[in-house]
């Protein structure tokens, strides 16, 4: 393919990009688990293109953090840190409520539906106790509000800051695995009901949504700070996070994602 950074699958173009996001969805989703190689001949055979794209894919997911190049070893899987999950925590409370004020100025009527279909069928799942489909349901919606603030740097780093949160706390050695978008608390003590606690968490996203709407920033902001609040405290009780001493710490458990 000398050179080309698309690959050709099925008589269609696959470019580098794809090629990334594929291997970012892997990494994600554990298929690749910390500390695994990547090598180019495999991930090559597995997606069903050249090493070209396959090469350009894995810089780019270095820039990113999740992959690392070994001395003897070539690309692998990055091992996230604990402090590296607070890190990633301390920033997603910080522009979370910022792109949810934004979307309150600058969302369209376009995202506006998408946003209120969303939440018709995650509430509808959650009341059907359809837990397995509340997640992808939660990321297109956050990626929508992301979108919604009309600054595509922003959204590109709302969208990424949340997947790699979601990775980092499922790949920590130790960590128990992340329940869907509003599926349950993990704390072991409470057992709440799961499907209640996603009807809750839907119901969030719906008071937003109508922040949203009405322009109101301010009440947009205020609800997206104490989503980020319960999705840091949830985090908590799955795994300890380091006490962080910084004069602005957002970091307030009160008591979901």
């Amino acid at each position: 393919m000398s050179g080309d950074t698309n690959a050709v699958q099925g008589g269609r173009r696959i470019s580098a990009h794809a090629v990334c996001a594929a291997i970012r969805d892997d990494i994600v989703s554990g298929a690749y688990q910390p500390g695994s190689r990547l090598t180019e001949e495999l991930l090559a055979r597995r997606y069903g293109v050249s090493r070209v794209p396959v090469r350009e894919a894995l810089r780019t997911l270095e820039s990113e953090g999740f992959v690392t190049t070994r001395r003897h070893a070539g690309a692998c899987v990055a091992q996230p840190s604990e402090r590296e999950a607070a890190d990633l925590l301390d920033i997603r409370a910080l522009l979370e409520p910022l792109g949810a004020a934004r979307a309150a100025q600058r969302r369209t009527e376009a995202h506006l539906k998408v946003l209120r279909g969303l939440v018709r069928l995650g509430r509808e799942r959650a009341q059907g106790g359809q837990l397995g489909e509340l997640r992808p349901l939660g990321d297109w919606f956050h990626e929508t509000l992301a979108q919604a603030s009309g600054s595509p740097s922003l959204a590109a780093l709302l969208v990424q800051l949340r997947r790699k949160t979601a990775w980092v706390y499922a790949a920590a050695p130790g960590a128990r695995p992340a329940p869907p978008e509003g599926a349950a608390r993990p704390d072991p003590a409470a057992r709440p009901d799961p499907t209640a606690r996603a009807v809750e968490s839907w119901a969030e996203h719906g008071a937003l949504v109508d922040a949203v709407a009405r322009g109101d920033a301010d009440r947009a902001r205020a609800l997206a700070t104490a989503h980020t609040e319960r999705a840091l405290s949830e985090y908590r009780l799955r795994r300890p996070i380091p006490v962080r001493t910084s004069k602005h710490t957002v970091n307030t458990a009160s008591g979901r994602n």
